[in-house]
Formats: structure tokens, C-alpha cells, sequence
């Protein structure tokens, strides 16, 4: 007969059939058999949620990592309970406090603040498994007292032996070695010896386990696909599933959310939570971030770490809107979030089991919404610091930039792009234009007869008139012109754009032409970014060798010709 066991206080409830009585020698020797678990995971009431995100500080935070760590904080934020950050840095070869500290740093500047862990603190510390080395050393020896688990003196030789073993016959590489039915007095005998040993755990020969996975559904496992695993190490070190288990169960994790990677590790880790008689948490396994050829992203694909894209010049705020919909979604066509909103909205039940494809578009995109929602003194503030940092300005405040901010906006989705945005705007390119096949039609429409009448309008001061006047001046101007020209609609302003602006298409040709004129008298221009005022645009449309776009075309050669001869000197 079955018999339920161990209710823990937020109700899972861990079935075992049959009910093993406590181990002695006797246990040690013999095979455990018709060994069931069954975890389920009712709803929790809201005060005893505690989950917990646990980095290595091997390397930079990745955005995978750093979605799960975002989900934790959004499941604890919105039952009210607690968001726990644990640093796992028993690999002391590759953990550096380099890498602790840029991750501590990533997941502070995406605003995912915790409630435990390093430079916080807790009832609940340490938060590092390297501090935490007698805590692993209590349990595993309550597992060897409890016979849950064994000292295992196989050699490196041994193990490959069975293992090679196994292989041959096609069968999973299980333990098989003497020690898991050693009496006491060999393994005395070894001890005697100094012979080094590893704590290893005895699996049940027979059953399964299964989860209820808050994401993924029921899951199980048949324990004879495992066999009897080490949990410390022969340098005193404990393996990562028995710590991971000993911490989160002493720190009262009531929900382990993270990467479905990970969901192999559970079978190992709930026969330990049994046997040390700890309640099993709810468990909810994410799924990984792909790339768009749907392989799992990585470096190969570019960008993947979160400190590469703040220095690219992406947004926290966007960053956590994006990473949020990386397999969850509110129901609606909605996609912006703030993180308040996401606290608001979030709920485990809508995250997607499925893999989510990192879309690089999408999050420049986005970083644009939030860049664009920002109040207007923040953006412009954003935006004039980073104009001063990379040297197109010698300030990064004061009207011509609230203006140029205003103007540039739309066009910037990452704040970095704003460099190019103004470059692009002090830039005047027209001999490239004029000479590309684009720009055949315009010369082609009698744009030396306009050239001529629009230095006219400068030389006697009419144009700088009007642009002193601001937007109503110039389009009272521009009105006037097109009618001595008998032009309007794109046969004049195409003609002006180029030849005041350099390019084709682009911003409001009136807007852009009066920041230009500012930009003139603002002072705030660096020397180093090849701004081409007004005056020095009009220098060069004089000293343009309009003859030499026409070579092919002998009618349109004599035209301009005669249309030179009108051109102020």
C-alpha cells in the first residue's frame, strides 16, 4: 500500500511506495526497490513564496540567464515574496570575482533588485557556495549515517573500466562497483589506507519520479536509468546537484524557476530531498533562448551577454520588455511593458514551454519605444551627454540640442544611433549625390537655372531673412521662390533639398535647413564633425563644375552653360 509522507507548508505533497523504514547495515546491502515519487504543485499562498536565481561567476550574464533571473523576480515581485540571489561558485577553477561582480552589476542596471544575497544579506546566508562547504559536509554525512549514501574507493581506472563496460553492452554507464555493498570493515580497511573516496548516493533500483512542472506539465523518470552518483567529491568538494539541493532547501525556496537545461538535474535532486527529508519545491523549467536558425544562440550569433548590449547602448528598461516576451505574453496584442507593468501582469501559467527565437530587429526596435516614451528632458539629456562623450559637441546641453533631440528622435532606436543621426545632418554630401544614379533626375529638371536663382536669394540676404523668422519665415520664403521658379510640389523641393542639404530624401527639409542655420551661430559644433555650415554649402554650390554631369548629354551641356552665365560671382 502506498502512504503519503511529508507535507510541505506550501502543500506539495511527496508520495513513496512502499514506505522505506530507516536504513541500517542490513539496508546498505541489499536493493531498494518499488521507489515512487510524485510531486505536485498547488498554488502556494503568497506568503511563503521564496525563489532564488543562482549564477556562475564564470563568465558574463547571459540573456538567457538573465530572463530567468527576470521571471524569478516578476513570480516573487507579483505574490509578494522574496527574490533570492545565490552565487554557485564551487568550480573554483573558472569562478572569478570579475565575473561575480559584472553579473551583480548587469542585474542591478536591468533593475532586478533581490532581497537576499551578496552585498544584501539574510537570514538565510551565506549566499556563496564556496562559504558554505560545512553545510554540504553536515548533509552528506547525515546521508552516509542514514545509509542514503556510501563511500565509494574506486579508482579513475575502475570507473572508465565500467563504463567502457557498459557501452559494449549498450546499457546507460551505471555504477557497478563492490562499494555500494561493502561492509564496515572494508571500507575500515581503506580508510586505514588513506585510500582516497567519493560519497556516492544509492538510487533505488526500480520506480520513477514524476513532477508536475508548472511550465512544462508532468514529467518523469525511471530510476534504473540512473545509477548510484557522487555527491562529494574526493577533494571534499560537493557535486552541483547535491549543493544546489542543500541550499535551496535551507533557504526555504518554495518555486526553483530556471532553464530547462536543467530538468535532468531533478531527478537526482528530489531523490536527495527525500532522503534528507526536505519538502520538494514547485518546479518550473524555462525554455532556452534560440537563434534565428533556431540552434541554441550563443557567441557565433553575436551580441549574447547583457553587458554587451548596455555598451552597445540599449536600454534596461528595454532589455527587460524584451526579455519578458521571450515565451511569455499578457494575452493581448500588447507589447510594451515596463518592469511595474510586468510585476502587474505576469503569471507562470503564460509562459510558453516552446523556445523563444531572439530577434535582434525586435529589441532595437523596441529599445526605440522606450527610448521615444522617455520624458523629454531625460532623452534629451540621454542624448546631448552622448553627442559631448564621442566628441560632435563641446556641450551636452542648451537649446540647439533640445532642438536637434526633437528633430532626430524618430530616427533613433539606440542611443549610439543618435551620432550618426546628427553627423548625418551636419554632413553635406552633394557631389556624391549629384554624381549617383538617383540623382540624375533632379539634374536633369533644369537644376542649374535653380542653383542660380537660390545663391541670388542668399547673396542679397533674402534666404537668411526668412530663416531668422524660424518655420513661418521659411515657408513664406519657400512659397515666394517656388513661384519666381514656377515650380511647387517635388519639381521644388527636390531641387532644394539637394542642393541645401546634399541628400535625397531625409528629415523636414525646413526643419533641417533651420537647425543647420542654428547649428551655425550655436557654437556647440566640434571642429572634428565635419559640420558644413550654410555659408561654406553656398562656397561650394559656386565652385561646383556643373558642365562635367552632363558629358553624355550635349542639350543639357548648352543649358547649363547659359544658366552658368546667370550664376552670382
Amino acid at each position: 500500500m502506498g502512504s503519503l509522507v511529508g507535507t510541505p507548508w506550501w502543500g506539495i505533497r511527496v508520495r513513496v511506495i512502499p514506505e522505506v523504514s530507516p536504513p541500517t547495515l542490513l539496508f546498505r546491502s541489499r536493493i531498494l526497490r518499488g521507489f515512487s515519487v510524485l510531486a505536485s504543485s498547488p498554488s502556494p499562498s503568497t506568503d511563503s513564496v521564496r525563489v532564488r536565481f543562482a549564477p556562475s561567476p564564470t563568465g558574463n550574464l547571459h540573456v538567457g540567464g538573465a530572463r530567468t533571473a527576470l521571471f524569478n523576480y516578476l513570480f516573487a515581485r507579483s505574490k509578494g515574496g522574496k527574490f533570492v540571489l545565490r552565487i554557485e561558485d564551487t568550480d573554483i577553477e573558472r569562478s572569478t570575482k570579475e565575473s561575480e561582480e559584472a553579473v551583480l552589476r548587469d542585474l542591478s542596471w536591468l533593475g532586478l533588485d533581490w532581497d537576499e544575497g551578496p552585498a544584501v544579506g539574510g537570514m538565510y546566508g551565506p549566499y556563496r557556495q564556496s562559504e558554505r562547504n560545512a553545510l554540504y559536509r553536515q548533509y552528506a554525512d547525515k546521508l552516509l549515517r542514514s545509509g542514503h549514501a556510501y563511500r565509494c574507493f574506486c579508482t579513475n581506472e575502475e570507473l572508465e573500466k565500467m563504463k567502457e563496460t557498459a557501452k559494449l553492452k549498450q546499457l546507460p554507464p551505471i555504477y557497478t562497483g563492490k562499494w555500494v555493498s561493502a561492509t564496515d570493515d572494508e571500507v575500515e580497511e581503506e580508510l586505514a589506507k588513506g585510500t582516497p573516496y567519493t560519497y556516492r548516493f544509492r538510487v533505488p533500483k526500480e520506480g520513477n519520479l514524476k513532477i508536475d512542472d508548472l511550465i512544462r506539465g508532468e514529467v518523469s523518470w525511471n530510476l534504473d536509468t540512473l545509477g548510484d552518483f557522487v555527491i562529494m567529491r574526493s577533494n571534499g568538494q560537493p557535486v552541483y546537484n547535491f549543493c544546489v539541493t542543500v541550499d535551496d532547501a535551507t533557504m526555504a525556496i518554495s518555486h526553483v524557476i530556471r532553464a530547462e537545461e536543467h530538468l535532468p538535474n531533478t531527478l537526482r535532486q528530489a531523490l536527495i530531498y527525500k532522503a534528507l527529508g526536505f519538502p520538494m519545491p514547485c518546479f518550473a523549467h524555462v525554455s532556452l533562448i534560440l537563434a534565428p536558425d533556431r540552434s541554441k544562440l550563443s557567441k557565433r550569433h553575436g551580441a549574447t551577454s547583457v553587458g554587451q548590449f548596455r555598451e552597445m547602448g540599449f536600454l534596461p528598461q528595454a532589455m527587460v520588455n524584451y526579455l519578458a516576451l521571450l515565451g511569455w505574453g499578457d494575452g493581448t496584442e500588447n507589447e510594451f511593458f515596463t518592469l511595474d507593468q510586468l510585476v502587474e501582469k505576469f503569471t507562470i501559467e503564460r509562459v510558453n514551454k516552446s523556445g523563444a527565437v531572439f530577434d535582434s530587429a525586435k529589441l532595437r526596435w523596441m529599445n526605440g519605444q522606450h527610448l521615444r516614451s522617455l520624458p523629454s528632458e531625460d532623452l534629451t539629456k540621454l542624448i546631448g551627454e552622448q553627442w559631448k562623450s564621442t566628441g560632435i559637441l563641446t556641450e551636452s546641453e542648451g537649446s540647439f540640442i533640445e532642438e536637434a533631440v526633437q528633430l532626430l528622435k524618430d530616427g533613433i532606436e539606440l542611443i549610439t544611433d543618435a551620432d550618426t543621426a546628427l553627423s548625418n545632418l551636419l554632413s553635406y554630401p552633394l557631389h556624391e549625390t549629384l554624381a549617383s544614379p538617383e540623382g540624375k533626375p533632379v539634374l536633369e529638371d533644369q537644376l542649374s537655372e535653380v542653383v542660380a536663382n537660390l545663391l541670388a536669394a542668399y547673396d542679397s540676404g533674402e534666404l537668411n531673412c526668412a530663416l531668422e523668422e524660424g518655420p513661418t519665415g521659411w515657408q513664406k520664403w519657400v512659397k515666394s521662390f517656388g513661384k519666381s521658379q514656377k515650380r511647387k510640389g517635388k519639381s521644388l523641393f527636390m531641387p532644394l533639398r539637394v542642393l541645401l542639404t546634399g541628400k535625397l530624401h531625409g528629415l523636414d527639409m525646413g526643419a533641417g535647413v533651420l537647425l543647420l542655420y542654428k547649428a551655425g551661430s550655436s557654437g556647440v559644433i566640434s571642429p572634428q564633425a565635419g559640420f558644413v555650415t550654410l555659408d561654406e554649402r553656398f562656397r561650394i554650390l559656386r565652385e561646383v563644375e556643373w558642365q562635367s554631369f552632363y558629358k553624355d548629354n550635349p542639350i543639357m551641356e548648352l543649358t547649363v552653360a547659359k544658366s552658368l552665365l546667370k550664376l552670382p560671382r
